[in-house]
């Protein structure tokens, strides 16, 4: 059996290909929300002919709570998750310490959670959710990460992009 990773908010499937591409022998699930990006992903996978990644348009944390198993999963992908950057708006921030303990359910033993953002405020609460969770450690950034749209908006704009990886505790 492959491993399985889950990318929430894959977007318009851009990068979730490449990654999918370039490690055919892992399977992917992306999760999104917006119909738009779906479609976009769904026709870039028939174009690619994987078959090693799989759409679910769905809220991300169903998903996880109600259709992965508990230490079903090698890694999650969180790439620039939408930051809400008013403070009135951060408790709509997907990291929150429920969220690391339910990724913590799900990863396997030495399974990995990649984040990527170009907030540093942001950056700096996942950090802080993950390390005050007793499951997890931090661990190496992964270099080979494609660059996303958002990030090069981003960049574009002089933000710092900030890989955070973390590791599910054996």
């Amino acid at each position: 059996m492959a491993p399985l990773v889950v990318e929430i908010g894959s977007g318009m499937g851009e990068t979730t290909v490449e990654i999918a591409k370039a490690d055919p022998g892992t399977d992917f699930i992306a999760i999104e929300v917006h119909g738009p990006g779906v479609g976009s992903l769904l026709k870039r996978i028939e174009n690619e002919q994987l078959k090693n990644l799989r759409v679910i348009r769905h809220d991300a944390v169903d998903v996880m709570e109600q259709m992965i198993p508990d230490g079903a999963l090698a890694g999650i992908h969180l790439f620039f998750p939408d930051p809400w950057p008013k403070k009135r708006h951060h408790k709509r921030r997907l990291v929150q310490a429920a969220f690391a303990a339910l990724a913590a359910r799900k990863l396997a033993a030495g399974g990995y959670l990649h984040a990527a953002t170009d907030w540093p405020d942001y950056a700096k609460q996942i950090e802080e959710v993950f390390t005050s969770n007793s499951f997890f450690e931090t661990s190496r950034s992964n270099e080979n990460r494609p660059v996303t749209k958002f990030e090069r908006r981003g960049v574009e704009l002089g933000h710092e992009v900030r890989d955070l990886v973390f590791r599910r505790k054996m």
